[in-house]
Protein backbone atom coordinates (compact mmCIF):
# COMPACT_ATOMS: atom_id res chain seq x y z
CA UNK A 1 0.00 0.00 0.00
CA UNK A 2 2.66 2.61 1.33
CA UNK A 3 3.93 1.98 -2.75
CA UNK A 4 0.86 2.88 -4.15
CA UNK A 5 0.62 5.61 -2.39
CA UNK A 6 4.41 7.15 -3.37
CA UNK A 7 3.74 5.86 -6.88
CA UNK A 8 0.69 8.80 -6.84
CA UNK A 9 2.36 10.94 -5.34
CA UNK A 10 5.22 10.62 -8.32
CA UNK A 11 2.65 10.62 -11.03
CA UNK A 12 1.24 13.82 -9.53
CA UNK A 13 4.53 15.32 -9.35
CA UNK A 14 4.97 14.65 -13.10
CA UNK A 15 1.71 15.09 -14.64
CA UNK A 16 0.97 18.58 -12.56
CA UNK A 17 4.59 20.15 -13.21
CA UNK A 18 3.90 23.90 -13.65
CA UNK A 19 6.98 24.20 -15.88
CA UNK A 20 10.29 25.42 -14.83
CA UNK A 21 9.55 29.47 -14.32
CA UNK A 22 6.29 29.01 -12.67
CA UNK A 23 8.20 26.49 -10.06
CA UNK A 24 10.86 28.37 -9.46
CA UNK A 25 9.33 32.18 -10.02
CA UNK A 26 10.29 33.65 -6.81
CA UNK A 27 14.18 32.56 -7.81
CA UNK A 28 14.30 33.59 -11.04
CA UNK A 29 14.67 37.53 -12.50
CA UNK A 30 11.17 37.27 -14.40
CA UNK A 31 8.01 39.83 -13.15
CA UNK A 32 4.45 38.82 -14.11
CA UNK A 33 4.61 40.34 -17.06
CA UNK A 34 7.12 38.10 -18.06
CA UNK A 35 5.82 36.08 -21.16
CA UNK A 36 6.73 32.43 -20.11
CA UNK A 37 8.56 30.54 -22.95
CA UNK A 38 8.45 26.67 -22.64
CA UNK A 39 8.76 23.42 -23.68
CA UNK A 40 7.84 21.96 -20.26
CA UNK A 41 11.39 21.95 -18.59
CA UNK A 42 12.40 20.64 -15.74
CA UNK A 43 11.07 18.25 -13.25
CA UNK A 44 13.55 15.90 -14.88
CA UNK A 45 14.27 12.36 -12.28
CA UNK A 46 16.77 11.73 -9.82
CA UNK A 47 18.19 8.00 -9.97
CA UNK A 48 19.47 6.09 -7.55
CA UNK A 49 22.98 4.88 -7.89
CA UNK A 50 23.74 2.17 -4.97
CA UNK A 51 27.15 1.26 -6.56
CA UNK A 52 28.51 4.32 -6.59
CA UNK A 53 27.32 4.72 -3.11
CA UNK A 54 28.63 1.05 -2.15
CA UNK A 55 31.84 1.93 -3.72
CA UNK A 56 32.28 5.37 -1.37
CA UNK A 57 31.90 3.33 1.62
CA UNK A 58 30.49 6.14 3.44
CA UNK A 59 26.89 4.94 4.20
CA UNK A 60 25.19 7.44 2.04
CA UNK A 61 22.81 7.29 -1.34
CA UNK A 62 23.96 8.93 -4.26
CA UNK A 63 21.47 10.22 -7.11
CA UNK A 64 22.28 10.87 -11.01
CA UNK A 65 19.99 13.75 -12.20
CA UNK A 66 18.65 12.44 -15.33
CA UNK A 67 19.11 15.63 -17.32
CA UNK A 68 18.34 13.91 -20.54
CA UNK A 69 15.07 13.80 -20.22
CA UNK A 70 14.72 17.52 -20.98
CA UNK A 71 12.67 18.33 -24.30
CA UNK A 72 15.49 18.94 -26.18
CA UNK A 73 17.73 16.59 -23.96
CA UNK A 74 20.16 19.33 -23.09
CA UNK A 75 20.49 20.58 -19.45
CA UNK A 76 20.80 23.57 -21.68
CA UNK A 77 16.73 23.88 -21.74
CA UNK A 78 16.55 24.77 -18.19
CA UNK A 79 18.71 28.09 -18.92
CA UNK A 80 17.06 29.16 -22.07
CA UNK A 81 13.72 29.01 -21.15
CA UNK A 82 14.38 31.74 -18.62
CA UNK A 83 16.39 33.52 -21.46
CA UNK A 84 13.88 33.59 -24.25
CA UNK A 85 11.26 34.32 -21.86
CA UNK A 86 13.56 37.47 -20.51
CA UNK A 87 14.36 38.11 -24.60
CA UNK A 88 10.70 38.05 -25.74
CA UNK A 89 9.76 40.45 -22.76
CA UNK A 90 11.66 42.55 -24.17
CA UNK A 91 11.03 42.81 -27.52
CA UNK A 92 13.17 40.43 -29.00
CA UNK A 93 11.92 38.88 -31.96
CA UNK A 94 15.02 36.91 -32.55
CA UNK A 95 17.86 35.49 -30.90
CA UNK A 96 21.30 33.94 -31.27
CA UNK A 97 22.54 31.46 -28.89
CA UNK A 98 26.40 29.65 -29.00
CA UNK A 99 26.33 26.19 -28.38
CA UNK A 100 29.06 23.28 -28.06
CA UNK A 101 26.91 20.98 -30.06
CA UNK A 102 24.73 19.64 -27.54
CA UNK A 103 21.98 22.24 -27.56
CA UNK A 104 19.60 20.93 -30.34
CA UNK A 105 16.49 21.75 -30.40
Amino acid sequence: MAADAKSGAENRRLFHWPGLIEFYRRFLPVTSSTPVVTLNEGNTPLIEVPAIAERLGLNIKVYFKFEGANPTGSFKDRGMTVAISKALGEGARSVICASTGNARG
